[in-house]
């Protein structure tokens, strides 16, 4: 758990960057709402693989990795 200020332009640009070195050193999403969805049991692969389809892009990507990892 780490509180980011972001009261000025300044402490929001830090707090984007640290954000980005963390999802591009661990491979994982911050505040990826459809996966924690699936990883709490809120709803299953084949919804997820849904709306995963959806987004064409790599957050995307990203969830149907989720997906492929899993099994």
């Amino acid at each position: 758990y780490a509180w980011l200020d972001t009261g000025t332009y300044d402490s929001l640009i830090e707090a984007s960057m640290f954000i980005k070195t963390i999802e591009d050193r661990q491979g994982l999403k911050i505040g990826c709402i459809e996966e924690i969805a699936y990883r709490m049991g809120f709803i299953k692969a084949d919804q997820l693989l849904e709306i995963a389809k959806s987004i064409k892009t790599s957050y995307g990507e990203y969830l149907r990795q989720v997906i492929k990892h899993e099994k």
